[in-house]
């Protein structure tokens, strides 16, 4: 695997008043391409901060952010906004779906402010709901939908660009347990079985365990960077020729 993402001593300062807050505190990374990363921490710990490099939507104080090598930190408003649609998939904890729309039209939205829609894309669409399972409600308004059926349609939205990076931020706080561990069965089969690159933001530990790498923030500093226990189960059971 190739590196992906390169984080190199990131700091990220914000002004209140008077006082400086450091969000992140000179965080050094490495994400590689088809790894699974879930990043952790208490609240003000800098995963929101953290995710909003990542995402190109917020930009180091100092320090540099490398995505597929590009310096994101050299680019333009518009360059930007060109990676965020093409480049990088979100999916939010409030799924943040339009209402009166239907999940065929969701899934659509990035596609049609990136270009018009072409055959190739409306294949694309399709195919993307049958991987999440949604082809039977693709004329449904999202607000006849449950909880766990919006965050697909969520998911398929951000995956039919095809994105080189998904970011999950929370995705499953407003589910209950079991759709929680029905939605992370997405994200796990997302990253199996396709290598989407995925980075998720979670406090819960029972969510964490299905990435391959979790991260630990706290005031801002990279406190630690472990492999799950879940990968670790995953390795030992493997042949060691698999593994070399």
């Amino acid at each position: 695997m190739h590196d992906l993402v390169l984080l190199n001593t990131v700091y990220k300062l914000y002004t209140m008043g008077e006082v400086n807050v450091t969000a992140l505190n000179g965080i050094s990374l490495t994400i590689k391409k088809g790894e699974f990363v879930a990043v952790m921490g208490a609240s003000g710990s800098g995963k929101s901060t953290l995710m909003n490099i990542l995402g190109c939507l917020d930009s180091p104080s100092s320090g540099k952010y490398y995505l597929e090598g590009i310096e994101a930190s050299q680019l333009s408003k518009n360059e930007l906004a060109d990676i965020r649609s093409k480049k990088i998939g979100f999916v939010f904890q409030s799924f943040n779906l339009l209402s009166r729309t239907t999940v065929l039209e969701n899934i659509e939205v990035p596609l049609i402010y990136s270009r018009r829609l072409s055959k190739t894309d409306t294949d694309r669409v399709t195919q993307t709901m049958r991987i999440l399972g949604l082809e039977s409600l693709q004329k449904h308004y999202t607000n006849q939908l449950s909880g766990g059926q919006q965050q697909r349609v969520a998911i398929a939205r951000a995956i039919v660009n095809n994105p080189t990076l998904l970011l999950a931020d929370e995705p499953t706080g407003n589910l209950d347990s079991v759709t929680s561990m029905e939605v992370m069965n997405v994200f796990s089969n997302l990253n199996n079985k396709m290598g989407i690159t995925i980075v998720l933001v979670t406090h819960e530990n029972e969510i964490a365990k299905f990435a391959q790498r979790v991260i630990v923030l706290k005031d801002g500093n990279l406190l630690s960077d472990t492999i799950s226990q879940s990968a670790m189960s995953d390795v030992s059971k493997m042949p060691c020729e698999s593994i070399l």
